[in-house]
C-alpha cells in the first residue's frame, strides 16, 4: 500500500500561513518558517496594541477635558468630581467632543458640576 502524505493539506496549510506574510520582506515572507514565526509575533503584538489603542484614546479625551477646564477655571478632577455628585452620565469621550465642538455647552456642563461641588 502506497504512503500517504497529506500533501494536500499541508500545501494548503502553508499557503495560507504564507498568504499572511505577504507585507514581509526577505525570508519572512518567502520561507515557512521564518513567515509562521514573524506571522505569530505579529498577530500576538496586534492584540496588545488593540488594547493599547484603547488606553491611549482615553489619555487624549482626559487630555482634552482637562485643557477645556482650565479654561473655565477648574481641574479635571474636580469636574468629574462635580458631575459624578451631579448625576451628569457622560463619558470621557463625549466631554471630550463636546469641548472641542461646543465650548459654550462645555462651560454650562462646568458650571453644572461647580454647582453640585458647592
Amino acid at each position: 500500500m502506497p504512503r500517504a502524505t497529506n500533501a494536500p493539506a499541508s500545501r494548503r496549510r502553508r499557503k495560507r500561513r504564507l498568504e499572511l506574510a505577504k507585507g514581509f520582506m526577505g525570508a519572512r515572507s518567502k520561507r515557512f518558517r521564518p513567515a509562521t514565526e514573524a506571522v505569530d509575533r505579529a498577530m500576538k503584538l496586534s492584540t496588545i496594541h488593540r488594547k493599547l489603542k484603547k488606553r491611549e484614546y482615553r489619555a487624549l479625551w482626559i487630555a482634552r477635558v482637562a485643557a477645556a477646564c482650565r479654561l473655565n477655571g477648574m481641574s479635571y478632577s474636580r469636574l468629574i468630581e462635580g458631575l459624578t455628585k451631579a448625576n451628569v452620565k457622560l463619558n470621557r469621550k463625549m466631554l471630550s467632543e463636546i469641548a472641542i465642538h461646543d465650548p459654550a455647552g462645555f462651560t454650562s456642563i462646568v458650571k453644572i458640576a461647580q454647582k453640585a461641588i458647592a
